[in-house]
């Protein structure tokens, strides 16, 4: 069983942007000794609790500081950005640390309707998203579909990329494109899996893939003891009720998370969370080996919630631990 890493450069309580973006370090050199495939930063903007705006900044930082993990965007948000960007950025990365750079794409902006201005983002760019990934991908390989331009660096460099998804439309691209598929069953389980029977129905062989390769993420927060665990999951509730239900950037005060965790709209909070492995080595082990069985995705890929850069590194460990993987990587 294949394990990864969705970092989300979290920025703990008390904690400055700069030890977040260090933490990554650590996160990341954990995963690497600890037998994980990869490790991914998904792009956000507009957040206070999340430092991973940057992925391809964030990604040459931590790489300077690894040797041998695949590191990569999990996702870039496509429309916000000219594919050629992209290209010579990821293009950078590759030929700075061959074989070891994925490139994830996603549709949607990853932020909130303010940001999306601010960002200068054309309305309309998400309609174009298939023929931006084929673009890219041509920028990437070895003759442009754009006469006259190339991507330097970027060209040539193969960069495998991998199609993001919540919903059925990522799959269809993926399984269309003949790429990876990647689905963010850790926030957004309803569609998992509608899409990955679409994606292996539907699969059509490539020059990156010749057989469907299936991903799903979930969240993860493993701990020496329950009530550890539980403390950091119901802190982890808490913000999303934040991110949720606050209004025109105005936070709700504690007293107005808890109502709403003791109203109906909980369950809209506790579905979220329904492929969470929350718990101690053994809970989280067999919530993982469960999820596993029940999707048969190719790889896991674990988001893990806990609420400092150490509580992360030892949720990686214990959980490594369990599932086998730390002897895996040792053997």
């Amino acid at each position: 069983m294949k394990l990864s890493v969705l970092d989300l450069a979290s920025i703990g309580d008390g904690e400055s942007v700069g030890q977040s973006l260090q933490g990554c370090v650590a996160v990341a050199q954990a995963a690497e000794r600890l037998g994980y495939t990869r490790v991914w930063y998904a792009e956000h903007h507009n957040s206070k609790t999340i430092a991973s705006s940057a992925p391809a900044v964030l990604i040459a930082h931590v790489a300077a500081h690894t040797s041998t993990i695949r590191l990569g965007a999990g996702g870039v948000m496509l429309p916000n950005h000219s594919p050629l960007v992209i290209a010579e950025q990821f293009g950078t990365l590759a030929s700075l640390h061959p074989g070891r750079i994925d490139l994830g794409l996603g549709r949607a902006p990853g932020t909130d309707q303010a940001a999306f201005m601010a960002m200068r983002r054309d309305p309309r760019s998400s309609d174009r998203f298939a023929e931006d990934v084929l673009e890219l991908q041509a920028f990437l390989g070895d003759e442009s579909k754009v006469p006259t331009v190339v991507a330097t660096p970027g060209k040539g460099t193969n960069v495998p990329l991998y199609v993001l998804g919540s919903s059925l439309f990522g799959a269809q691209l993926a399984a269309a494109l003949g790429l990876p598929f990647a689905f963010a069953s850790h926030f957004a389980p309803q569609m998992l899996h509608q899409a990955l029977h679409i994606y292996r129905e539907r699969f059509n062989p490539s020059a990156q893939l010749a057989a469907p390769y299936a991903m799903a993420a979930m969240g993860v927060i493993c701990a020496d003891n329950d009530e550890d665990a539980q403390r950091q999951f119901q802190r982890r509730r808490r913000m999303f009720v934040r991110h949720r239900f606050t209004n025109g950037g105005r936070e709700i005060t504690d007293e107005q998370v808890d109502q709403v965790l003791a109203s109906p709209n909980a369950a809209v909070i506790d579905e979220i969370f329904t492929y969470a492995a929350v718990g101690t080595p053994d809970v989280v082990s067999g919530r993982i080996r469960e999820f596993r069985a029940a999707t048969q995705v190719d790889e896991v890929i674990t988001s893990h919630y806990a609420d400092s850069t150490a509580a992360r590194v030892r949720s990686l460990e214990l959980t490594a631990q369990a599932t086998g993987l730390a002897e895996l990587s040792v053997a």
